[in-house]
Formats: structure tokens, C-alpha cells, sequence
């Protein structure tokens, strides 16, 4: 991807002093140090796909081997130890880590209704309940024009804060906080069924199944949608070249 061409020159000061740089030069040259990072679609799954992973299968099946080769607070712990360790990895590199805080949140409170109960069922209950919170805040986010999964998208990619505050990214990651809503919805409401009615066994598998395969989907779709939007954007297509394609 090539650097963006730099249209505007600024407006010299009447008195023969530094050149002032006017608001669109200094939102070229923002995008412009974005632009050189050669970010794409593959270089984002590559760069966010395997903490994504991590993240959303690891603890869980930490749990479940601890639970059922030596027992339920080993398989607690397991599973808390990985989040806490991968929270550390985030703010090690420099992260703010927001998804690994999120889930070290959940993770502490799992841990300590599964050891007051007693029971892995009570255990698994809580992410459950809190993903469907976080699927109700997708949408709250859209409503008051601040959507989440621009937050989380510039845990990823360096936006400018022209760009942020820009019609086209509101719009963009509006649509994409809508599609993370309806999956988290609709994955809380399947996988609470399963933990009343059937067994953790069952709850494991369902929420394997419905985690990372259809969670990296959507992520590789929203990146895509991303690029692509905002390439295709009146606000910003002039400023990004189409050779590095999406």
C-alpha cells in the first residue's frame, strides 16, 4: 500500500513566519503514518487472530481438563491462571488489553461464584449472563453514536482521532457493533438453554463450537467491511491508494 498523496500545503502566515498546517494537511499526514504500517486484512487476522484465540477457547478447556482430571477448583484456577496470565502478556507488549481485561473481569467472577457454589454449572453461568450485557451494550453504543466496535478495532489499528470522530467511522463501525449484538444475543441465549437443560459436557462443546469458528468470521468479515467502507468512503477513498487492496 502506497503512502496517500498529500493534496494540501497548508497557509503561510501574513507575516513571512511558519507555515500554518490546516485541518485536512494535518488529517493526510495522520493517515498517512497509519498507512505506512502496510496495514490489510491478512496482516490484522495474522496480527489479532491467535490472541483472539487464545482468549476465546483457552480458558475455557483449561477448565475443563482441570476439572475433570483432578477436579473442580483445579479446573477454576486453570482456567483464571490463563486469563491473568494473558492480561499480563496484553500489558507486557504495550496493549491496553482491553479484550483480556474484559475477560479477567468475567474470569475473577466465575471463579468466585464457582468456588462459593460448588457446582461448574454456577461457574459457567456468569459469562453467559455477561456476554449477553455486552451484546445489549453493542447496541446502547450504536444509539448514543459511540459504537464499541470501534474501540475494540483501535486496539488493532492506529486511527487518527480525526478519523474517530468522522461520520464514516461512526457509520462503518455502527453497522459492525449491530452484527457483534445480534451474534452475542443470540449465542448467550443458545448456550444458557444447553447449561439449564443439558449437561457441561454439552455446554463445552456448544460453546467451542459457537466461539472462536463463527467469532473469527465475523472478526475477518468486519475487518474486511472496514477497509473496504472506509476505501470506498467520500471522506477518506481520495486519501488511501487501491493498490494494496483489502
Amino acid at each position: 500500500m502506497s503512502d496517500p498523496v498529500l493534496c494540501c500545503q497548508g497557509t503561510d502566515r501574513p507575516d513571512g513566519g511558519a507555515r500554518i498546517p490546516d485541518a485536512e494537511e494535518g488529517l493526510t499526514a495522520a493517515i498517512g503514518r497509519a498507512e505506512r504500517q502496510q496495514v490489510s486484512v491478512r496482516a490484522l487476522l495474522l496480527g489479532s487472530g491467535p490472541r483472539f484465540a487464545r482468549d476465546a477457547v483457552g480458558p475455557v478447556l483449561g477448565f475443563y481438563l482441570g476439572w475433570k482430571l483432578i477436579g473442580l477448583a483445579t479446573g477454576i484456577i486453570a482456567a483464571t491462571t490463563m486469563t491473568v496470565a494473558a492480561y499480563w502478556w496484553e500489558r507486557r507488549r504495550g496493549r491496553t488489553g482491553l479484550a483480556a481485561g474484559i475477560g479477567l473481569t468475567i474470569a475473577l467472577a466465575q471463579a468466585l461464584v464457582g468456588l462459593l457454589s460448588g457446582s461448574p454449572k454456577w461457574y459457567l453461568t456468569p459469562p453467559v449472563i455477561i456476554n449477553a450485557a455486552y451484546g445489549l451494550a453493542f447496541l446502547g453504543s450504536v444509539l448514543i453514536r459511540r459504537p464499541l466496535a470501534g474501540v475494540f478495532a483501535s486496539e488493532t489499528y492506529p486511527f487518527p482521532p480525526q478519523v474517530k470522530a468522522s461520520r464514516t467511522f461512526i457509520r462503518v463501525f455502527s453497522h459492525v457493533s449491530v452484527v457483534w449484538a445480534i451474534y452475542l444475543l443470540g449465542r448467550s441465549a443458545l448456550r444458557l438453554v444447553v447449561l439449564i437443560r443439558g449437561s457441561v459436557e454439552g455446554f463445552i462443546a456448544v460453546n467451542v463450537l459457537t466461539g472462536f469458528p463463527f467469532s473469527a468470521a465475523i472478526v475477518a468479515w468486519s475487518i474486511w467491511y472496514g477497509v473496504r467502507a472506509f476505501r470506498r468512503s467520500e471522506e477518506f477513498g481520495r486519501y488511501l491508494s487501491l493498490e494494496g487492496g483489502a
